[in-house]
């Protein structure tokens, strides 16, 4: 079967497209989020859409998925047009749509976000109707066990991880019986561990004949689990490739525009006084479980102290530690000699305290603030923000633009865009934008470049180093080990809450540090 340049299909029928989207345009104020774009899925196949944050991929599978309707194009399920105005319509075509946030609420049940709107009903007496709560657990539970997907469907979902609530999202899409699966940046949240088992469950969803679409920015994903791949580039179609005959030097360039660097070049460090002293810390989490025990480190001028470890082994408590978001049980933090244990988290950052969460829509933005107001959030009572008690906006609008040039930070409505309608990875560049600009002497990063484009990836990456030249102090906490060996002068490796080896960068083979990152002491 003949495959054209905009990847649609020459034949119809059994084997033909499941979907296709022809020409499609869709506009919001003062952006092209897609610029007629034409594409073809084939039932069965694993399809990516590889672009940089806010190429326009979910604008696009939101179109299919009935969130939005093109301004210009048609679609066509399974050879018919379709008008997709409510997800509900899409749904009834059996689409179904895992979103990059999830769309789950809290306090309810797994079972009961997986029926909520379907809800299966049983008459008591034969006269009034319930809820068949029940039995809707024990189908969940069954769905749950043929995928691999295993859930106890009567657990809240505040009382699960996040891995478990990505299940949740799929079970509902099975539930509903949907055939085509469209994944939003799955992995975003996730650990390699967890990556590694969500693109095992993918598998075999098309192994089982499910049609996958997978949204991403990662090339190492779409290396090992897709057929072939679409890169959106600026809300055009840059290509359509088979990820088996494509490099992913050359998806890289596509994505990005230009060519891009997988390797990062670093001056030798000259390190100068110690900024951040780390003594004896303890932390114990809201159960009183003591998760940080009794951490001491150091990290000088001109130096990048990175902590390498698994997810969930104390590095996250130990950073929120320093700057305040959590009060520790014991030990030390000195900042240039100075105990600020008691501070206040507005007085650490006033003191030199930048910090990038890992969480960013929790710690990192407000989101129902607009991206104007969001950069400025820690300096807005300062100059030139405010001037006797009175906040001047047309500050807060030249800042915001300058830091959205030198940051490449991408909003449809620029600096007066609601954050909450930005992508997650424009989000983390205006987190990171405002971290740095604060000009800080120690700059804490956690997870930095989470939910971030290779191009972006390769932007902050090199952003950190430079702060390091400048002679800042800067903590990096990273699940991405490759990302901890080019970048740290120092690693520390923490298991179970402890440091198990501090050593200087060079010292350390990615091997070694892996054996530590699991416990091995010796």
């Amino acid at each position: 079967m003949a495959v054209d340049s905009a990847g649609l299909t020459s034949s119809a029928g059994e084997d033909g497209p499941i979907v296709e989207m022809r020409h499609i345009t869709k506009r919001f104020p003062g952006i092209t989020a897609n610029d007629d774009i034409s594409i073809s899925i084939k039932k069965g196949e694993i399809f990516a859409f590889l672009g940089e944050n806010g190429a326009g991929k979910s604008t696009l599978m939101s179109m299919l998925f009935g969130m939005y309707e093109p301004d210009e194009g048609e679609i066509f399920v399974r050879g018919r047009k379709v008008c997709l105005s409510s997800s509900n319509a899409a749904v009834a075509l059996n689409i179904g749509m895992v979103h990059q946030h999830f769309k789950l609420i809290p306090n309810y049940s797994i079972a009961e976000n997986i029926i909520l709107g379907i809800e299966p009903e049983k008459k008591a007496l034969g006269l009034f109707p319930y809820v068949d709560i029940r039995g809707a657990e024990q189908r969940i539970a069954g769905l749950s066990r043929s995928y691999g997907l295993e859930v106890d469907p009567k657990l809240r979902i505040e009382e699960v991880n996040v891995s478990i609530q990505q299940r949740v999202e799929i079970l509902k899409m099975l539930y509903r019986e949907a055939e085509i699966l469209i994944f939003d940046e799955p992995t975003a949240v996730l650990t390699p561990q967890e990556i590694e088992f969500l693109l095992e469950i993918m598998r075999e969803l098309r192994n089982k004949g499910k049609t996958i679409i997978l949204i991403t920015h990662k090339l190492e994903e779409i290396k090992e689990i897709a057929g072939r791949c679409a890169i959106l580039r600026r809300g055009k179609l840059a290509a359509v490739l088979s990820v088996a005959e494509a490099s992913t030097h050359e998806m890289a360039n596509l994505m990005v525009g230009r060519e891009v660097s997988f390797t990062r070049k670093k001056k030798p460090p000259r390190y100068g006084d110690v900024v951040l002293q780390v003594e004896d810390l303890r932390v114990r989490n809201e159960n009183q479980f003591e998760v940080v025990k009794g951490v001491s480190f150091s990290i000088r001028r001109g130096e990048i102290f990175a902590i390498a470890g698994v997810s969930g082994n104390g590095q996250v408590e130990i950073a929120d530690a320093i700057a305040g978001l959590v009060k520790p049980s014991g030990g030390r933090i000195r900042l240039g000699g100075r105990d600020i244990g008691a501070e206040r988290i507005r007085r650490r950052i006033e003191e030199g305290i930048a910090y990038i969460p890992e969480d960013r829509q929790k710690y990192g933005v407000i989101l129902d603030f607009n991206l104007q107001e969001n950069l400025a959030i820690k300096q807005y009572y300062l100059p030139p923000f405010s001037w006797r008690g009175v906040l001047r906006e047309e500050n807060f609008k030249d800042y915001a633009e300058d830091l959205s040039r030198r940051f490449d930070i991408r909003s449809g409505q620029g600096t007066r865009t609601l954050t909450r309608s930005m992508s997650g990875g424009n989000q983390q560049k205006a987190i990171v934008a405002r971290e740095i600009s604060l000009n800080s002497r120690l700059l804490i990063f956690v997870q930095p470049t989470r939910g971030l484009d290779i191009g972006a990836i390769e932007n902050i990456q090199n952003q950190i180093i430079a702060e390091r030249d400048q002679g800042k102090a800067v903590l990096l906490i990273s699940l991405e080990l490759d990302e901890v060996m080019s970048l740290a002068d120092t690693i520390g490796v923490i298991y179970n809450g402890e440091l198990l080896r501090v050593s200087a960068a060079a010292d350390l083979s990615p091997n070694e540090v892996g054996k530590y990152m699991m416990g091995v002491k010796s």
